[in-house]
């Protein structure tokens, strides 16, 4: 789907659509249900055929979303990138916000109304990026999402011919896509921009052309190994001659990427229901950056006394896992599985596991990731995929890029257990099968962000001082992406400022740092690591002081998985009542005398 979200929207819905006289309201957990009278069931299944027909619909235009959720009909297929497709999609949207605004409160109960507002926000998400954002007509990010081809390479979804059929029809339709996507290009274009197409588009046309050919030589078929090979080199020129294009363009380069103050209010609002004031919300990620460097200090006054803050964790980063990262995280899966069992912390509601495998060539911009497949795909793996370091950077640069030990069991915790595989598992057994198609940014990466340090709060890996200091530059990097993200787009904050604010305050390696402060240029959505888990924070405490027990937190994890992914203050208005709200965890003690929690009511 075109979105900027970083997150993997995993998901999807049963296509079928029955009449919506027979049809009730899905069950989600609420606080409340008051009684339904007969208009508020006709009205429930008016909202659920119309979120039926929004679904489908988002499938027809968004066709790669739809294949990536197991939809294979649209296998092959890409989004029509002209300005007329773009003008469409927006018309569309704007056409089923109204739809889905015209259902009444009076009209439907606690669930209706609940789905009608998770709805809106995915369609006033969709519209900010679309619409406000400027980014089809500047940012490569906006498209390279939609562009991936892992799905037919690596998702054994199908047998191999089937695969390699639905690849080329995608290769067939690359060229044209990749046109249009040059012809959006407004120039000039942010430097960073530039950088990040560069090495996506010609990311692809190295991996089209030095390993997908590998990948189906095997095919006994020659008909079709005659039409990718013909495919195959119209996409390895489309995407290098895109790439070279954009190169081009480096002495014109701009720095032009912020999105100003008011644009970047109206994304959060847009994206997470989120209204706090800027300031606020700053001081807020700064008082969590002190929190953390404060534990930081205390963790290595134990494991490395008498050093600086930065020695201290170069001594934890020497610590390298044995065999690399790829097999240092293979092996730390089965112990993170075992630990959530033994503390009985979150269900785990399957067997499915989540291998993992080097990141392919064309997606190498972050450190880690996972790809998950939707509900639509039946016994199928998800992938947790790491990236090597950059080659073109000297071999000290390479090797401090590769993590500690202890910084990547929680970085396995992100990616897995407990977070984003284990959130995933939940959200595809989510009651309501809309909840398992749109799963927002900061729900996503604030519940993996979060259980890093629930983990280590529950004693993983002996809640050591090296695992504490693992936990915590995890926790630091995750701040001061909240910081850039305010910085770079609100506060007149340079590229070079932000790499160095990632070195002095989350002690990254000198390519991480460049890659992140770049990232947050193109990825302004990225303090939803941060802003999601002060969230979740804030709302456990909540919870759990009006449910108190024993089992208390894995009952909250539970529910709070239960929802899908929505904005997390409509999973604050469920869990607790009344309306949604964005309320911030803040620290006692940094917090001082200011004893409440930072909120914004919608």
């Amino acid at each position: 789907m075109r979105s900027i979200h970083i997150v993997t929207l995993c998901a999807v819905v049963t296509a079928a659509l029955a009449a919506g006289c027979n049809r009730e309201t899905p069950s989600v957990p609420t606080t409340s249900a008051p009684a339904a009278s007969v208009a508020v069931v006709n009205d429930n299944a008016r909202l659920e055929a119309a979120v039926d027909d929004f679904i489908d619909g988002m499938f027809q235009r968004y066709p790669t979303f739809a294949a990536n959720a197991g939809k294979h009909e649209f296998d092959g297929k890409l989004p029509d990138y002209s300005p007329a497709g773009l003008k469409a999609d927006a018309d569309w949207l704007h056409a089923e916000r109204a739809r889905f605004a015209a259902f009444g409160d009076d009209k439907l109960d606690e669930g209706g109304r609940f789905h009608r507002d998770y709805v809106l926000a995915v369609i006033d998400g969709q519209l900010f990026w679309l619409e406000d954002s400027g980014f089809p007509y500047s940012n490569p990010a906006f498209y390279t999402g939609d562009l991936s081809p892992s799905m037919y390479l690596t998702r054994p979804y199908a047998p191999l011919p089937e695969r390699m059929a639905a690849f080329v029809t995608y290769q067939e339709a690359l060229p044209k896509a990749i046109a249009q996507i040059k012809a959006n290009f407004k120039l000039p274009l942010p430097e960073s921009y530039i950088t990040l197409g560069v090495n996506s588009f010609g990311g692809y046309a190295s991996f089209f052309k030095s390993d997908v050919p590998a990948i189906f030589a095997e095919v006994k078929d020659d008909a079709l190994q005659a039409r990718f090979k013909a495919s195959n080199a119209a996409a390895i020129k489309a995407t290098q001659d895109l790439a070279d294009w954009l190169k081009a363009q480096k002495p014109h380069a701009t720095h032009d990427y912020a999105l100003g103050a008011e644009k970047f209010s109206r994304m959060l609002h847009a994206t997470e229901l989120v209204d706090l004031p800027l300031d606020r919300l700053k001081a807020i990620g700064e008082s969590d950056l002190q929190r953390n460097l404060d534990a930081l200090q205390a963790a290595c006054d134990k494991f490395a006394p008498g050093k600086s803050l930065s020695a201290c964790v170069a001594r934890e980063s020497a610590d390298k896992p044995v065999g690399g990262a790829v097999e240092g995280a293979r092996t730390q899966l089965t112990g993170l599985r075992q630990f959530i069992v033994d503390k009985d912390l979150v269900t785990i509601p399957g067997p499915e596991q989540a291998k993992v495998e080097e990141a392919p060539p064309f997606n190498r911009w972050n450190f880690a990731y996972i790809e998950i497949p939707g509900p639509y795909e039946k016994n199928l793996p998800s992938v947790y995929y790491i990236a090597p370091p950059d080659p073109t950077w000297s071999k000290a640069d390479q090797q401090a890029y590769i993590p500690g030990k202890a910084d990547l069991l929680f970085t396995s915790s992100h990616e897995v257990w407990p977070g984003h595989f284990l959130q995933f598992l939940h959200a595809n057994r989510a009651h309501w099968k809309f909840g398992q198609l749109f799963v927002g940014y900061a729900f996503s990466e604030g519940w993996a962000h979060y259980a890093e340090e629930m983990m280590f709060d529950a004693g993983l890996d002996g809640a050591t001082p090296e695992a504490h200091i693992g936990q915590l530059t995890n926790a630091l990097l995750r701040d001061v992406r909240y910081l850039s993200a305010i910085g770079l787009h609100t506060g007149g904050m340079t590229v070079a400022q932000s790499e160095q604010m990632f070195r002095d305050k989350a002690f990254q390696d000198p390519g991480n740092a460049r890659q992140q402060a770049a990232r947050g240029t193109y990825d302004p959505a990225y303090l939803n690591y941060t802003l999601g888990k002060l969230m979740i924070m804030q709302l456990r405490q909540d919870w759990i002081a009006a449910h108190p027990g024993p089992n208390a937190l894995k009952a909250f994890h539970d529910q709070f998985l239960s929802y899908g992914g929505p904005p997390i203050p409509l999973v604050r208005a469920q869990m607790l009542g009344g309306k949604p709200e964005a309320r911030l965890w803040v620290a006692p003690t940094a917090a001082a005398a200011k004893t409440e929690p930072a909120a914004a009511s919608e």
